[in-house]
């Protein structure tokens, strides 16, 4: 890793400062602030406004232009939210952790780990996904994340200082092909954020009607080691203190021999898992990430 710029150490004085000031707010009054911030930045500031509608007219063609633009408003709202709750996560407990949230699944999950063949958990920009992981590990759930590295460096170091402060293991993707096979062999959950653009290396499957590219990672992680995936989805809950609700969904998959076929389709079934969750709650997705940026080559 390069060491971090001035910029880069600029960048991080400023939000060490905010993240100490929010934390001297109540929480109900910290996160209303976030609230606000997204809708500012999104709504006032225009940033990523035109993406957000745009990706909005894809997903939701029968909706109306008015309805749109109340769900593209809520987006940002959402964001703005669960970025500041993220960044209160490094200052939470197990207790908070287990008293906060509620899983869907987890039983079905522990039986098919007994297996000792572990787990992929495939996930998705939606809810809050950090505070997924945490929900797991604080009901002894032993877990392994994939994660990009951050831009910042000391960014990078702090986000995920703090997974491993909740039990965590950090897996920089880079490293995956090896550490991940290893973990799955010694019976850990294995979590993967499936839902990201690739630019190179993905399959083109549909999302909401539309070809994405979408990283083959999880389907072949699962079908070299028999593996069984769920889907993990952690919706935020109405009201406050924020609660969240953590539903693991099995990804029923029968594998044909074909290693590309089965790829292609494995991806195609846990994409339109999370399509179908992001309907249930569609204020929740971030809609933000251009999703379909990477186009086939026929296009």
């Amino acid at each position: 890793m390069r060491p971090p710029t001035f910029r880069h150490r600029l960048e991080y004085l400023g939000y060490r400062s905010a993240l100490g000031a929010l934390r001297l707010l109540p929480e109900s009054t910290a996160l209303r602030l976030g609230e606000g911030l997204g809708w500012v930045v999104g709504v006032v500031l225009g940033v990523r406004r035109r993406t957000v509608h745009t990706h909005l007219r894809q997903a939701f063609p029968q909706e109306t232009e008015a309805w749109r633009r109340r769900l593209a408003r809520r987006s940002f709202r959402h964001i703005g939210r669960e970025s500041l709750a993220t960044f209160l996560l490094g200052g939470m407990t197990k207790d908070d952790i287990l008293q906060r949230t509620e899983v869907v699944g987890l039983e079905a999950l522990r039986s098919a780990m007994a297996e000792e063949k572990g787990a992929i958990l495939v996930t998705g920009h939606f809810g809050n996904w950090e505070i997924a992981g945490a929900a797991l590990t604080s009901r002894g759930v032993p877990l392994d994340a994939v994660a990009q590295r951050q831009r910042n460096p000391l960014f990078d170091t702090e986000i995920n200082r703090t997974r491993e402060r909740l039990g965590i293991t950090v897996i920089k993707r880079s490293e995956a092909p090896k550490k991940v096979l290893r973990a799955l062999r010694a019976g850990r959950g294995i979590a993967i954020v499936g839902d990201q653009n690739l630019r190179r290396g993905g399959v083109f499957v549909d999302f909401f009607g539309k070809k994405a590219s979408t990283a083959r990672g999880a389907a072949i992680f699962a079908l070299r080691t028999d593996s069984p995936m769920f889907l993990a989805i952690n919706r935020r809950l109405p009201g406050l203190p924020p609660r969240y609700r953590l539903t693991l969904e099995p990804v029923i998959f029968s594998p044909s021999g074909d290693m590309d076929e089965d790829v292609l389709r494995l991806t195609e079934a846990h994409t339109k898992h999370l399509e179908k969750a992001i309907v249930d709650s569609p204020e929740q997705y971030f809609w933000q990430h251009r999703r379909w940026k990477t186009r086939p080559p026929v296009e």
